[in-house]
Parts: structure tokens; sequence; C-alpha cells
């Protein structure tokens, strides 16, 4: 509590919420978890515990799953569409009154500067909800103008329903816990369905305020849970269990991979994942540089590179080259690292020690393959996980830091001496991952070409990494399964039904 006190102008809600006991969310009640562990939360910029929660079990999912299956039977399933879709949009009302608490507690839990969590609050956090509530009178079948066998020419009618899938587990990652959450609990509830969150256990502390505004706006009891874990036990038992339908999860390939396998060795239950990336951003020499160098800037350093978009794969004309990097090293000088409060702050912590050092791990392989440091590439501070902002240029293909997700703050430069868009598309598709990109160029027949050749769920022209909420977004090849946002991202959380009467 004192390093929480220590923040310059935290409000009295966020200093209440941490100073009470953190417990699980289950069946609308903050209940003790079964188990007696419980999880330090750290702030990463100090170095020092904010606050404990209690960790959940095999056990407490189990109780979870209970408070969800009853759920979809009753008041929830008993709601219209209409009437759902208003419980979710006072959700996003009360998401945006009390959007300084939940700033304020995404910067302590995960460090980010205070200005981007506000943004993803009111920006992304209330109006994605608001979105989700407007498909929600909006779920529609189909009649289907055939006649099966049985039924003579006109005798008959087919139509499909779509109905909520079920019970759905959602596993989140600690890079932008709220948005995270957010991105689970929209769709899902839009959809009918009632969900078990599992937070980060780096970064569960807005996702547990989330549980607080939900109850407020009348989400009933068991829709929406909340158990926390440590290590691999609590994602494990909503990967595997029977009575879940459905697995959603962002994070890292590796965890995703496991999650896909015990979701078909359980019940076949339907996952879709939104895991790695290493986009590429593809410069050529008539882009308009002065959007260039700010975008390549936030592309590769927004969230300190912690950030599935982020463009860290640089590759550029050599005719232009020089000209980048020394734009992006001038602008970059304008980065303050420091703690999230500072309102000069661009570059944060990252989330822990073992993060930092893992990043440190990176540059140091970058040095040793002969890339060329030109900024950065130092932790600095006596407390707190910084890491500089940090370029190499004159990288090759196959080295560590160009073909990895370091998750850091690391920009990687490739340079091309062509304008074939065959061999352009191959340097940016070598890569196991294709989540995102973008390329640069005002000459927009160029831009189109290039973009349909490169294999990634998302590339954007002369932006990076465009959200919104209508827009679909997902990964190919080992970046994922599936698509978020957008109807498309309603989609997973609903199965169809296909009626056939014979009249």
């Amino acid at each position: 509590m004192n390093a929480a006190a220590n923040q310059p102008a935290l409000s009295q809600a966020t200093l209440d919420f941490l100073a009470r006991e953190h417990k699980l969310f289950i069946n609308g009640a903050w209940i003790q978890s079964s188990g007696p562990e419980t999880i330090d939360i750290i702030n990463p910029s100090t170095e020092e515990v904010i606050t404990k929660i209690q960790a959940g079990t095999r056990a407490d999912i189990d109780k979870a799953v209970v408070a969800a299956q009853s759920a979809l039977k009753g008041e929830w399933a008993a709601l219209s569409s209409r009437q759902r879709g208003k419980v979710l949009l006072r959700f996003a009302d009360l998401i945006d009154e009390n959007l300084q608490t939940l700033a304020e507690l995404e910067v302590l839990d995960n460090g980010q500067p205070l200005m981007i969590a506000q943004y993803t609050v009111a920006g992304f956090g209330a109006d994605f909800v608001r979105y989700y509530a407007g498909w929600c009178d909006k779920i529609e079948g189909a009649t289907i103008p055939v006649s099966p066998a049985e039924a003579p020419a006109g005798g008959s009618l087919t139509y499909t329903k779509r109905e909520p899938i079920g019970v759905v587990g959602a596993i989140i990652p600690w890079n932008a816990p709220i948005a995270m959450a957010i991105l689970k609990i929209a769709p899902s509830l839009a959809a009918g369905c009632t969900i078990i969150l599992k937070p980060a256990e780096l970064a569960p502390l807005t996702s547990m305020k989330l549980a607080d505004i939900a109850k407020e706006a009348g989400v009933p009891d068991g829709v929406f849970n909340v158990v926390n874990g440590t290590g691999p036990e609590v994602g494990a038992a909503l990967s595997e269990h029977m009575n879940i339908q459905k697995v959603s999860f962002t994070g890292s390939t590796g965890v995703g991979q496991t999650i896909a396998k015990a979701a078909a060795g359980s019940n076949l239950k339907k996952v879709t994942l939104e895991l790695g990336g290493k986009s590429p951003v593809v410069v050529f020499p008539d882009a308009n540089m002065e959007k260039v160098i700010p975008s390549i800037c936030r592309a590769a350093f927004f969230l300190q590179g912690q950030n599935c978009m982020a463009g860290t794969r640089l590759l550029v004309h050599k005719d232009v080259a020089d000209a980048v990097i020394e734009g992006v090293v001038a602008a970059l000088a304008f980065w303050k690292v420091g703690d999230g409060f500072q309102p000069d702050t661009l570059i944060g912590p990252l989330i822990s020690a073992t993060q930092r050092d893992r990043v440190m791990s990176f540059i140091e392989a970058g040095k040793a393959e002969g890339a060329r440091l030109v900024t950065g590439g130092n932790a600095v501070g006596e407390k707190g996980y910084f890491v500089e902002p940090t370029v190499f240029a004159d990288c090759k293909p196959d080295m560590t830091i160009v073909q990895e997700e370091i998750f850091g703050p690391v920009l990687s430069v490739l340079t091309f001496d062509t304008y074939d868009l065959d061999e352009i598309a191959q340097l940016a598709n070598d890569n196991v991952y294709g989540l995102s990109g973008s390329v640069w160029t005002q000459d927009i027949s160029r831009a189109h070409k290039l973009v349909s050749m490169i294999d990634s769920g998302q590339v954007s022209i002369n932006c990076h990494a465009a959200v919104d909420p209508a827009i679909p977004f997902g990964g190919n090849k080992m970046s994922g399964w599936g698509r978020e946002f957008g109807k498309e991202g309603l989609e997973p959380f609903l199965k169809t039904k296909a009626t056939t009467v014979v009249f």
C-alpha cells in the first residue's frame, strides 16, 4: 500500500480498491479462494508490492462453471436481445464513470503511461462495449428455400437460428489488461454467453474492477466471473473443462498451442487464439516522411513494444534508409523513459524483471550476430524494469532479433534495393508470424498490390495497426486462429441451429 500511496494524485476510489481484500468473483459475489496461495501485485516502475490477491484453483474453476451454466438458463437467458443490449450500454456508461480509477489501476499494474491508459479506457473500452451492445438485436438466422427429399415442393420451411455457444473461458495477457478483458467480455455477453475470465497474474487489477462495474450495471449473477491464478493451473482448468464450450485466448504462441491441444483433448471446445507477431513496416522512397517517422516510433515502441501488433521489422528502401534511421533516432530523443504517472513519459517500464532480462538477452544477441546498434540498448534506472528504446540497423533476415518476437522496445531495420514486389513480399513474409503490417508509399497501386501479397491478418497503407471496434483483427500462420473485433469477432461466440418443418 505504501507504493500506491507514494504515487501522485491517486484518486480515493483507487486507494479504497487497493486497500480491500481481493478475492475471486464467482456467481456475482467476491468469495474466498479454495486454495491458500496469494499473488503479490508489483508496480513495475518501483518494484514495490501495491496489493495482494487470492489465487484460485481448479476447484474454483469448477464453482465458476456451475455458476455460469446456471446463468445460461436463468435471468440472462430470459432477457430479450434489446434488454441484453441495454445492460451492455449501462456497463459502458459505468466504464466511462470509472475512467480515472481504471486508468490509475492500469498504470500501477502494468506501467503504461497514464495518457495511454486513459485513452484505452475511454477510446477503446467503453466504445467497444457500445459497439457490441448494438449487435445484440441484430443476431439473425436465415430461411433456406429447399425441400428435403421427404417433403413436397413448397411443403416445408427450413430456417436457422444463431444461439450462444455456451460457457466461455477467457484468458488474457498482461500487456494491455483492460483492453484485452473488454475484448473478451463484450462479444461474449452480446452473444448471450456467460464467461469466466482468467486475468494475467502480473496485471489483474482492472479485470477485477470490471467485475464490480458489471455487477453495478445489472449483469446477472454467474454471467461474468473472474478467477485469478498462478502458473498454468487455472488456465489449464479452463482449457480442459468438459463444461466449457469455448476458450478465447490472447498471449504467446507457445501457450496458445498448449491450449489448442487441451481443448481438442477434452470436449473439442471451440478455440480462438490471438498470438504473437513480428510485423513488417515497408517504407518506399516516395513515402511521406513527416508521417512515416513518428508512425514508425509508435508502431515499434507503443506500450514499450509489449504489443502483438508492434511493427518491429522495419523494411526500408536503401535510398532512404539512412534518412529514416536518422529521423527515428531524432524522434526517440523526445521519448522519455519513466514512471507512467509522469506527464511527459512515453516509454514506461516492462512488466517484470523476467521480461526486462529477456529483452536484454535479445539486445545482446543482436550485437553478437552483427547488427549495428544505433541507439539505446541499455536497461536504465536503479528501480523499475526500464529498457531504452533500441534501434538496430544492418540487420539480416535470419538474425534472432529479426525472426523472434521480443515483446520489448527493440526495432530491427532491414533494407531492400528493388521495386520488385515479389522480392519485397518475400522479405516481409519471411517470418512464422502473420498478425499485422503496413506499407508506406504515395503510389496507391503499388501499395494495394503489395498488401495483397503480405500474409498477415491486418495490413495498413500509410498507417500502422489501424484499430476500431468494427475492423476485424487476428492472425495468419503462427499468429493464431480466428478473428476478434467487428462482426467477425461475434461469430466465435455463436453456434448455428438449423430447423426444418414439413407441413
